[in-house]
């Protein structure tokens, strides 16, 4: 059901279809919510072209106030809304919702009226004129029509969107017919912009988002900063716009109509109809010419299309070497002329230069003022110190020698070739060649000890 669809919590319905105007004073909270809910349900189901309405086409932008609208709100459970008068007269005060003879109308822009400071007699007087004073049984006899700016506000972003790569003024340029299948299609996810949907539309983007510019049969996007005025160039670009699309438009008729035409020819020939297939060629041969010509008229159109197209990107050009120009001239103005920088550089040499004096006399004083160094001393400490390094590296591998031979000492005596035992130290120091672990014995004052381990051991 209707009421369903736009209000997708079922248990806030009995809520929702009561008559909570009290709460406005008691539940301040649970009002707006309550109101808030039904202006959200009623705008969604507007845009999704759920609402009733009187056309055939459905609107979008717009909403039908009165008896249809309360019969398709209208719940087997709850019966009609009792506060739907106070619902739809909130909206009208704040603007949310704006009788369209007034929107379509006035030439001030929605956004520079304050409707949420409308005096409530006034707003009042305007719910009165399309029947509604807000009791918990009023009804709406008066038909009206009020646009919802919700949806305006969804459509435009949609439109934004749609025409963000159209840069070029041969793509920003429409008929009004050619603007309308152009987009009546294209703006809300493949459903089809009613008449009055587009009307309004054009509407809100020229006077109020200040998007577009129209004398009412050519409608111009806009760029940022870009006047509202539509020149004679601009109608000129619209007309022939025009004319290409239905002149393109012909020719795709035409040209299925001589397949058509070829085929049923065809059809004649097998048949062995020969009436009919001359009758059919003949056909198709007057569709060929027509053809042959839309095709030729078309080309030329295309080619003043190309043409136009040239020369608004000439004119932009021009107008663009003009402003680098004007710049030049204004940085070239600052900078003097030629004279300026050469007297601009010459005085830079010359403070360079007596920066350069300065340094070279403070280097004159340093150098003056220094320590002659003797590089013979310096060799001699260099050597000295290499000197003490190779003592302590010599020293360090005696130590490690007498390390190892002290844990070798530890194994006991090792027999040799002839059977005689030795002593690991004294293997070991053979094996070494003689080396002695002390430095500063000599070898001669070693052969002692040597003789006296030659006596220690036993014949056998």
């Amino acid at each position: 059901m209707f009421h369903m669809l736009i209000l997708c919590n079922r248990a806030r319905l009995p809520a929702l279809y009561s008559d909570f105007r009290p709460q406005r004073t008691l539940n301040p909270d649970g009002f707006q919510a309550n109101v808030s809910a039904w202006k959200r349900g009623l705008s969604n189901a507007a845009l999704a072209g759920h609402a009733p309405s009187k056309s055939p086409a459905r609107n979008h932008l717009t909403l039908e106030l009165g008896d249809a609208l309360l019969r398709a709100l209208e719940s087997p459970q709850f019966g009609r809304p009792l506060a739907l008068g106070t619902v739809l007269q909130e909206a009208l005060a704040s603007g949310e919702m704006l009788p369209l003879p007034h929107f379509m109308k006035t030439t001030q822009s929605i956004y520079h009226i304050s409707w949420g400071r409308i005096p409530w007699a006034v707003a009042g007087w305007a719910l009165r004129q399309i029947g509604l004073t807000g009791g918990p049984s009023d009804s709406m006899p008066k038909e009206q029509v009020v646009v919802v700016l919700q949806n305006l506000e969804v459509i435009t972003k949609a439109f934004s969107d749609a025409t963000a790569d159209r840069i070029a003024p041969f793509e920003r340029i429409f008929s009004r017919k050619h603007f309308r299948r152009t987009f009546e299609a294209n703006l809300l996810d493949g459903q089809r912009l009613s008449d009055n949907d587009l009307d309004v539309l054009i509407k809100f983007l020229s006077r109020d988002k200040e998007v577009l510019a129209t004398d009412g049969n050519t409608i111009k996007i806009r760029e940022r900063g870009e006047t509202a005025s539509i020149s004679d160039e601009d109608s000129a670009i619209a007309s022939l716009k025009e004319l290409i699309e239905e002149l393109t438009h012909q020719t795709k008729a035409l040209s299925r109509r001589v397949e058509e035409l070829s085929q049923a020819a065809m059809d004649a020939v097998r048949r062995k109809d020969r009436v009919s297939a001359l009758a059919t060629l003949k056909s198709k041969k007057l569709a060929e010419n027509n053809l042959k010509t839309r095709y030729a008229t078309l080309n030329q159109l295309e080619d003043v299309a190309t043409k136009i197209q040239q020369a608004a990107d000439n004119v932009q050009l021009v107008r663009v070497m003009e402003s680098s120009t004007g710049a030049l001239r204004s940085l070239n103005a600052q900078v003097g002329g030629a004279d300026r920088v050469d007297a601009v550089l010459d005085d830079l040499r010359e403070q360079m230069g007596q920066v350069d004096e300065v340094g070279n006399v403070i280097a004159e004083v340093g150098a003056g003022a220094g320590v002659i160094i003797d590089e013979s001393e310096v060799d001699d400490e260099l050597e000295s110190m290499l000197e003490e390094e190779r003592e302590k590296e010599a020293a360090k591998e005696a130590e490690e020698t007498r390390r190892r031979l002290a844990e070798l000492e530890k194994l006991g005596p090792t027999p040799v070739a002839d059977g005689r035992p030795v002593s690991p130290a004294t293997a070991t120091a053979d094996a070494l060649g003689g080396m002695h672990l002390d430095t500063d014995e000599s070898p001669k004052e070693q052969e002692p000890e040597k003789e006296k381990e030659k006596e220690m051991i036993p014949a056998e």
